[in-house]
């Protein structure tokens, strides 16, 4: 079932429908410009060198000293007669670690399963970020439809209102009549106001989220199929979620942070091969030689016999720590859970409501032409036809409503899932994001000169010309 999701969403985005290709285009836009998604690889980034800085513990250093001094004054015992100088020593050493009490290994177990939890936090965020794109897609499409259909209420009651002030004028109404068709009307332009000011909310939080304004946006391609109940959509998302896997791997890094902590107890280990150089530059050597040269190897150990009771506290805050992230295992457990069902419940509830929308739309339809006709001969009020209309426009609306949160819900059901990211989607627009690339360059490097390239930021910013204060140069992009 697992694989059939993915390969069904991925299928059904990869559509040759225009509306497919336009929610294609929003997600990849998304995926390449959104600053949440580019900073959260950048924070993967940083977990991948902090496996180099573990490994770096355990490798050998190299060191070089060199000076010139010359003495400026001399007396007593000091006043030999010999050279003041100037004087030029140098020396180079090697250090080789050969036990730190096991710090160095689980320092870099616990580095390198950070990075896993990192990699996981990295599917979530990009699911999380595609849910929001969704979201935002469907919310300026569900506003639209909701202006237009506001829109054309305003024309209707504009009709209804002249018509019956026409009827007014030859006696055919009241002017109760009148007042209650202007005051729908007043109500229509007001509905039609909150309706633009909801849209004009859904197209700045899709620029937001997705970087562009939106163009004309045509219905999203379907889903693909979900679990039939909400115990095997659980099942699978205690597998696959990554929010999840996070924390686990969290919880592991911290286990690995207590081993490091105890191993502080215990002696330390070192090899170091040195070599020194001495010369008088200037001045009488009283017969000595200028110039010599010493060598020297050992080994050095260090045995912690009392700290002070740092040791204890080190690995009482890491047990802490520790515990921390288990309980917090347990929590996102529990979210999990409960966002798995909940969203499952809000696609089932909005698929039924959809179904029940679409027959009280066409009732509702039915009922507003019968009252009119009725209205034409006097079996019907004004006030009838108008409450028929206002019951039209309030389906519709619910329609359009039950099937913004059906979408969203079920692509929410596949985020919970694990199955909402790049990878599931079948993004096209270039090579996916490969977090490998940078551990595998990074992680075991040995040079002390190496560094990123210093770029600008990948993600784009939305501020337009016009709103952009004066003097005030854009970022570099």
């Amino acid at each position: 079932m697992n694989r059939l999701l993915i390969t069904g969403l991925a299928a059904t985005l990869a559509a040759t429908t225009a509306s497919a290709e336009t929610l294609r285009e929003a997600l990849n836009a998304t995926y390449r410009s959104n600053p949440t998604l580019m900073a959260q690889r950048e924070a993967l980034k940083s977990s991948d060198a902090a496996v180099a800085i573990a490994k770096a513990g355990g490798r050998p250093t190299v060191f070089a000293n060199v000076g010139v001094t010359r003495d400026l004054t001399r007396s007593g015992r000091f006043n030999t007669g010999a050279a003041k100088g100037p004087f030029l020593t140098g020396s180079v050493g090697l250090d080789v670690p050969l036990y730190q009490g096991g710090t160095v290994k689980n320092n870099v177990s616990a580095a390198a399963t950070r990075v896993a939890a990192g990699r996981a936090t990295l599917r979530a965020v990009e699911g999380d970020i595609f849910a929001d794109a969704v979201a935002a897609y469907m919310d300026v499409i569900r506003d639209r439809a909701i202006v237009e259909l506001n829109q054309n209420n305003v024309r209707v009651l504009t009709t209804n209102l002249e018509a019956t002030s026409d009827r007014f004028q030859i006696g055919d109404l009241t002017r109760t009549d009148v007042a209650q068709s202007e005051a729908r009307l007043s109500l229509a332009n007001s509905d039609l106001i909150t309706a633009r000011a909801r849209l004009t909310q859904s197209e700045e939080n899709y620029r937001r989220v997705i970087g562009q304004d939106p163009g004309p946006l045509a219905p999203p391609p379907p889903l693909p199929p979900l679990p039939q109940t909400a115990d095997a959509a659980v099942q699978i998302a205690l597998v696959n979620n990554p929010d999840l896997t996070a924390i686990t791997r969290q919880a592991e890094a911290a286990n690995f942070d207590v081993r490091s902590a105890r191993g502080t107890r215990l002696p330390n280990f070192s090899a170091r091969l040195a070599g020194d150089y001495a010369n008088t530059l200037s001045g009488d050597t009283n017969g000595f030689d200028r110039s010599g040269t010493a060598t020297s190897v050992g080994i050095n150990g260090t045995i912690p016999i009392y700290q002070g009771g740092l040791p204890s506290a080190r690995v009482r805050q890491a047990q802490a720590l520790e515990g921390q992230a288990l309980e917090q295992r347990v929590a996102t457990e529990r979210a999990v859970v409960a966002n798995t069902r909940t969203a499952f419940a809000l696609y089932q509830s909005a698929t039924a409501a959809i179904v029940s929308n679409e027959k009280a739309v066409s009732a509702n339809e039915l009922a507003l032409e019968g009252a009119r006709a009725e209205n034409s001969i006097g079996t019907r009020t004004v006030l009838d036809v108008l409450d028929a209309e206002q019951e039209l426009l309030n389906a519709q609306v619910a329609l359009v409503t039950a099937r913004r949160i059906q979408y969203v819900a079920g692509f929410e059901l596949l985020n919970a899932m694990g199955q909402a990211e790049a990878a599931d989607l079948g993004l096209e627009g270039g090579p996916l994001y490969d977090p490998l690339g940078n551990y595998r360059r990074v992680a075991g490097d040995w040079s002390d000169w190496s560094e990123n390239v210093q770029v600008a930021p990948v993600s784009t910013t939305t501020v337009k010309p016009q709103e952009r204060p004066q003097g005030v140069t854009p970022p570099a992009q």
